[in-house]
């Protein structure tokens, strides 16, 4: 449980302007804007790629998801986390309305649990879960060039 639970909100407002952070700006807006912004205004922001997502219009998936997280958020007291929502939906591309929230991202063998941050904002959500076990490498063995073939095996 944090120090934050027992606050109430007036505390925790002047807690948070006490801690003064760098603003975070997504392509010159804040986050506080980024939360006021439409869909519309949104996609005009991001790359071309989630721009034509957001145009051919948001499916019943990430939609629930959406859904899922606002949920989520609601029942959560001041400066606590929310609990994790678990999806699949890898090609989800962050909104500004997901960041605080916990999405627990499969990669194909488990949930990984990732917060989202506002820097994540126009990040697919698989680009924080990664699907694979990157190599390292070691000692090459018998087999592995041409000089080893000449090795006697007693």
């Amino acid at each position: 449980m944090s120090a934050a639970a027992g606050m109430d909100k007036a505390k925790y407002e002047e807690l948070k302007k006490k801690r003064q952070f760098r603003k975070f700006t997504y392509r010159g807006i804040e986050t506080d804007d980024l939360l006021k912004l439409t869909n519309d205004q949104l996609s005009e922001l991001v790359c071309a790629r989630a721009r034509r997502r957001f145009q051919r219009g948001l499916k019943r998936k990430p939609m629930a998801l959406i859904k899922k997280l606002r949920k989520a958020k609601k029942d959560v007291p001041v400066g606590e986390k929310p609990p994790h929502v678990k999806t699949h939906l890898r090609n989800m591309i962050v909104v500004p309305e997901m960041i605080g929230s916990i999405v627990a991202v499969y990669n194909g063998k488990v949930f990984n649990a990732v917060e989202i941050k506002s820097d994540m904002v126009g990040h697919y959500l698989g680009e924080f879960s990664i699907s694979y076990k990157p190599v390292t490498h070691g000692r090459p063995g018998i087999g592995a060039t041409h000089s080893s073939r000449f090795i006697p095996l007693k």
